[in-house]
């Protein structure tokens, strides 16, 4: 684990396990801390892979290091463009900007088989001829005693000339055979594997190609990764690679595995959690800034705060603070999240996006005054609003000619008698308004007038007025709606209705 040292560049974090005795500039005084998201682009940004992305953009910026993106795509046959695209685009989508170019997997080949190579040569591999029969025949015997299938090290001391004609060999870590390997892990602690349980590893496919299992360690020491960040579901893996780093002889960066997110079940969390792509929560309405917000709170707390800012989330995320548990997935708690984002956003922002979205719906450019209304009514009609598609949604009613349709109750309303006639003697009250007079304040007091002059409450006469102006029995105030719609709009959804 780090601790503090006092060094010439002043109190810095130590590494021990990273820290050359001869050198105290080895730490995050001097060393750039470098994390990376290492997906596979086998399909969308998942919600789980966006929050570790996250947790390492998080660590890197935090320590003023660099976060970089690996695509992982040596799965030939799994891995697509699109997917690919998809990843790229959901990672800019939440301001999870990396550094540098995005590194691709598949491009370092040579790289791996070279490193593979130079383990042959130095003794920390070997040549297997095993042929597929009898790797088959191990997995059987291993299945039919109940066991998990491990290589039993056939060709581990063996000498090559016994080698048989024909086959070409794959090759194997030679991996230590008694101890342990122990991870250190940032949020696991000190977990450990008796190395017996651990078996000679694949390194270079008969066929040439290097497996994942190389790849990932080669990469990370190229790329200089300090803290590999990602899912507990790695766990296992961590002492295959360590073995790797160790046998070239490179220091092992700092794990932090992180638990998996649950649905709210506490089930393994799946599309009917909302496990889906981060391109379907856009589609959903939700901002950026509010999945950060919420992928953040996903296994990570500081104290109750529920709420951080992209700067305080900066300033405040640590690994230790990361839980041990199992984060469940609260797709309410995400809106809620979100519509607290909308309440909070810049209305002059919030307004060009609520305009850009109804335009594409609509099919049709808004026009100057419609785009005036609707900046004026955003401010009554966010808290309304628990996602973009809601805000969209009831902007509507400032667009000219709306509303087209009326709810259920509107409508109820509406076909009312008694509504009707109050209608028609609010419809000559605002036609006798000045156009220089068409104030909220001048609205109310004209209202309550005319319902004083009727001898029934506002709210009777204000809810065919409402449904007339909005389609809804329910809206922000109405005095403010009619005085946004102007004089001329509110007359003719009046008119539109008694005729």
């Amino acid at each position: 684990m780090q601790k503090e040292v006092l060094t010439s560049a002043g109190r810095c974090t130590v590494y021990p396990h990273l820290l050359n005795p001869l050198d105290l500039t080895w730490n995050n005084c001097a060393m750039k801390i470098v994390t990376r998201f290492a997906p596979s682009p086998t399909g969308f940004l998942h919600i789980g892979g966006a929050r570790t992305a996250l947790f390492n953009w998080l660590f890197a910026r935090r320590h003023s290091g660099a976060f970089k993106l690996r695509i992982e795509d040596t799965d030939r046959k799994r891995s697509t463009e699109p997917a690919i695209a998809a990843i790229l685009d959901g990672l800019d989508w939440l301001g999870l900007k990396w550094d540098g170019d995005p590194i691709y997997q598949y491009s370092q080949s040579e790289r791996h088989r070279e490193v593979a190579e130079m383990m042959l040569a130095s003794g920390h591999a070997y040549k297997c001829y095993a042929t597929p029969e009898e790797l088959q025949a191990m997995r059987e015997a291993a299945s039919a005693e109940g066991k998990r299938f491990r290589y039993d090290g056939r060709w581990r001391d063996r000498d090559p000339s016994d080698a048989p004609k024909g086959i070409a060999p794959a090759i194997r870590l030679k991996a230590p055979e008694t101890g342990d390997t122990v991870i250190v892990d940032r949020v696991q602690g000190e977990v450990r594997v008796a190395n017996k349980e651990l078996d000679d590893m694949v390194l270079l496919r008969a066929d040439g190609t290097p497996t994942y299992m190389l790849a990932v360690v080669v990469d990370d020491h190229d790329m200089g990764v300090t803290h590999v960040i990602r899912g507990d579901d790695h766990l296992n893996n961590a002492f295959r690679q360590a073995q790797v780093f160790m046998a070239m002889g490179w220091d092992l960066p700092e794990f932090a595995h992180i638990p998996l997110i649950h649905g709210p079940d506490g089930s393994k969390l799946s599309k009917r959690h909302g496990a889906l792509g981060v391109d379907a929560y856009r589609d959903m309405g939700l901002l950026p800034e509010a999945v950060r917000n919420y992928l953040l709170r996903l296994g990570w707390s500081y104290g109750d705060q529920e709420i951080f800012s992209t700067e305080e989330a900066t300033a405040l995320f640590d690994l230790e603070a990361v839980n041990r548990a199992p984060a469940r997935f609260d797709l309410v708690k995400l809106e809620s999240v979100n519509a607290h984002y909308l309440r909070e956003s810049d209305t002059e922002s919030l307004a060009a996006v609520v305009i850009k979205n109804l335009e594409k719906q609509i099919q049709n450019s808004l026009s100057d005054i419609e785009k005036v209304r609707i900046e004026r009514g955003l401010p009554s009609l966010k808290p309304r609003a628990k996602t973009l598609i809601d805000l969209v949604e009831i902007s509507k009613i400032y667009i000219s000619g709306a509303p087209k349709a009326l709810t259920e109750k509107a409508g109820k309303i509406l076909a009312s008698e008694v509504s009707i006639t109050l209608l028609t003697r609010v419809r000559a009250d605002l036609g006798n308004v000045e156009d220089s007079d068409w104030t909220e304040t001048n609205i109310e007091i004209l209202l309550r007038d005319t319902a004083d002059s009727e001898e029934v409450k506002l709210g009777n006469l204000a809810q065919p007025l409402r449904a007339a102006l909005t389609g809804s029995d329910a809206s922000p105030s109405l005095f403010e709606v009619a005085t946004i719609l102007g004089k001329e709009e509110t007359l003719l959804r009046i008119d539109a209705v008694l005729a």
